[in-house]
């Protein structure tokens, strides 16, 4: 079986360093919060103007007022922050968010990212996803590899409108741990249940698997 969403937000939180700025995209990237140890500190940013989000809250403990930019009721860590959405955005064009962490749609083998829109779809908003790929010192994206259809979301070129160009280099799915290199993509880690040349199949860009790749412990 393929990794399930908990699990890939698991293994994106073992990549958080201790004394990092993360933000968290919509989806399985808000997972993430969950995972990360108590032993470090992180400071989570969220675009609509807070930096120190905690893990989701218990249902006794929520609070209507304290969201993240997916909407989602959240709650705050010691020393946390609240802003504008100018001041946050300041943030993430400066320069000084250390890792972000984007759902996609698709990625293509040059580490370009379409998660914004389907043409003929109802948008709701770009969101900071373009500011994100082009401020934050690193980007990860967190997704599904193959969509209902079956067919790669790894592609060879993105085919939706892009959100950014050549800025991907490291890609969890739910299929394994995927580097992006100038070569292309280099399957790190595989899920537990599946082989890397199930990977290798599942993946339409050109893709190499790693000399020392191995199984996800997860």
């Amino acid at each position: 079986m393929p990794l399930t969403k908990e699990q890939i937000a698991k293994r994106i939180s073992e990549e958080v360093q201790d004394g990092y700025t993360v933000n968290l995209g919509i989806g399985i990237p808000t997972l993430v919060a969950n995972y990360i140890p108590a032993a470090k500190t992180v400071m989570l940013q969220s675009e609509n103007g807070l930096l120190g989000m905690g893990p989701f809250p218990l249902e006794d403990k929520i609070d209507a007022d304290l969201i993240n930019a997916g909407k989602q009721t959240i709650t705050t860590v010691p020393g946390a922050s609240f802003f504008s959405s100018a001041d946050s955005f300041a943030m993430i064009r400066g320069g000084h968010i250390d890792l972000t962490v984007l759902g996609a749609m698709e990625v293509d083998e040059e580490g370009s990212i379409a998660n914004w829109m389907v043409p003929g779809k109802m948008v709701k908003g770009m969101g900071g996803a373009m500011d994100l790929v082009a401020g934050a010192k690193n980007v990860i994206v967190a997704m599904q590899h193959m969509d209902k259809e079956g067919n790669s979301k790894l592609r060879t070129r993105c085919t939706l409108p892009l959100t950014g160009v050549k800025c991907i280099k490291k890609i969890v799915s739910d299929l394994g741990v995927i580097d992006v290199t100038a070569d292309g993509f280099v399957l790190r880690e595989y899920a537990p249940d599946v082989t890397p040349e199930f990977v290798v199949k599942a993946t339409e860009g050109k893709i190499k698997i790693a000399p020392d790749c191995k199984k996800m412990d997860i």
